[in-house]
């Protein structure tokens, strides 16, 4: 079976959000890394080489695939930035609408920049998505 790419690994979070061209955006994920290191409680690090992660947990799939992933991360694309939060939490779609300007993927929350959004539901949904996956993943 395929082994994961994205793996947690030693690279500096620091150096890579320093890579980011547009200042308002690395402003914005050093500020999205307070938010998730306040609501995890462990530092940020690199999974692969362009996902700030935070906490882990192990997976198990049907088929036997299985790993280790963030329980909540991010990644600061070219166009939007992308967090890694639950999809399948209680409150997710009551928070979504009251979180501002965003887009959705299957697990993704798309947002261009902090200022479209209420930084306390974001950090509601944080929260949730992590009570979700700690209580799924034991």
């Amino acid at each position: 079976m395929a082994e994961n790419k994205t793996k947690e690994n030693s690279g500096s979070v620091e150096d890579f959000i320093n890579t980011v061209p547009d200042e308002q955006k690395r402003k914005d994920c050093f500020e999205i890394i307070k938010i998730m290191t306040d609501v995890t409680k462990h530092p940020a690090r690199m999974w692969g080489n362009a996902i700030v992660g935070f906490d882990s947990y192990h997976y198990k799939y049907e088929s036997g695939r299985e790993g280790d992933m963030c329980l909540v991360g991010f990644s600061p694309r070219k166009g939007d930035i992308s967090l890694y939060l639950s999809s399948s939490f209680e409150k997710r779609e009551a928070l979504l609408q009251k979180l501002g300007k965003h887009k959705t993927g299957k697990a993704c929350l798309y947002i261009s920049k902090l200022a479209d959004v209420d930084t306390a539901v974001l950090k509601s949904l944080v929260k949730e998505s992590v009570a979700y996956m700690k209580k799924t993943y034991k």
